[in-house]
């Protein structure tokens, strides 16, 4: 209808309507290319294996001081199930950049005046994990019985599926192994960038089926990061914890930055 304004929250805002895809694109993509040199520059290439499994211990102590360690028993489940566990490899390997790229996308194209700030929300989450992984150098369960460079050879229940039964790609075997950082496992990002997705696309999606997906996302990427051997729970804890500070961290620099745009506009 002639002179009907587009709604508030998809109405460019004054920073919003400047927005160019390619930079962001510059943006974002840059941003995590440096994130990942980071993480894996001082990770496990930097990090003794007994210092990695010394705090896995401290991990497994406190979830079995809670009567909460339940990892091994849940995977233990599904073994034996071969299609099943390769399944949700692949989902552990690749749902996390889809839906986190499929969640940017759609606010960048139908809610632009929202965009920006959850952009900011989202770097600055990725960021503050990297203090994490530095702090806090973690054995992931799938390496507790590893005999490799980044194992601790230890006799464990746990069972790396991927380096089992395969996957389309993975950072724990051939020269992947040796690029990435084995011991960036607290916070767990696939969890933070899935809440992270969530809180997107939740109040924004009216189709049914894609809703039951987005609410069951999170959960679903809690299991699979536990039945692959890749995480303990904990370390979803500490993903959402990393996601409320940048969230509160985000909002806040989005808020200063919007305050100078708007100062010298």
């Amino acid at each position: 209808m002639r002179g009907t304004s587009a709604p508030a929250d998809r109405a460019p805002a004054p920073a919003a309507s400047r927005l160019l895809w390619w930079k962001e694109v510059l943006l974002v993509v840059g941003f995590y290319l440096i994130y990942t040199w980071i993480r894996n520059r001082f990770g496990s290439a930097a990090v003794e294996p007994a210092d990695a499994f010394d705090n896995a211990e401290i991990i497994i102590d406190m979830q079995r001081a809670m009567g909460l360690e339940f990892e091994d028993e849940l995977q233990g489940w599904f073994l034996g199930y071969d299609w099943f566990l390769r399944a949700w490899n692949i989902f552990y390997g690749t749902f996390h950049f889809v839906v986190t790229g499929f969640a940017l996308v759609f606010l960048y194209r139908r809610y632009p005046r929202e965009y920006p700030r959850w952009r900011t929300i989202g770097l600055a989450t990725t960021g503050l994990a990297l203090v994490g992984f530095a702090a806090f150098p973690l054995m992931p369960p799938r390496l507790l019985a590893d005999c490799g460079r980044f194992g601790a050879c230890v006799e464990s229940p746990y069972v790396d599926t991927v380096a089992e039964l395969g996957s389309w790609w993975t950072f724990g075997s051939g020269a992947m192994e040796q690029l990435s950082n084995q011991y960036a496992a607290m916070p767990s990002l696939h969890v933070a960038w899935a809440l992270w997705s969530f809180l997107i696309l939740a109040p924004r999606l009216q189709n049914r089926a894609a809703l039951a997906f987005v609410w069951a996302y999170p959960w679903l990427t809690l299991f699979s990061i536990v039945v692959t051997g890749n995480h303990y729970w904990l370390d979803a804890v500490g993903g959402v914890v990393v996601l409320a500070v940048g969230y509160a961290f985000g909002t806040w620099l989005h808020d200063r930055l919007d305050e100078r745009a708007a100062a010298r506009a």
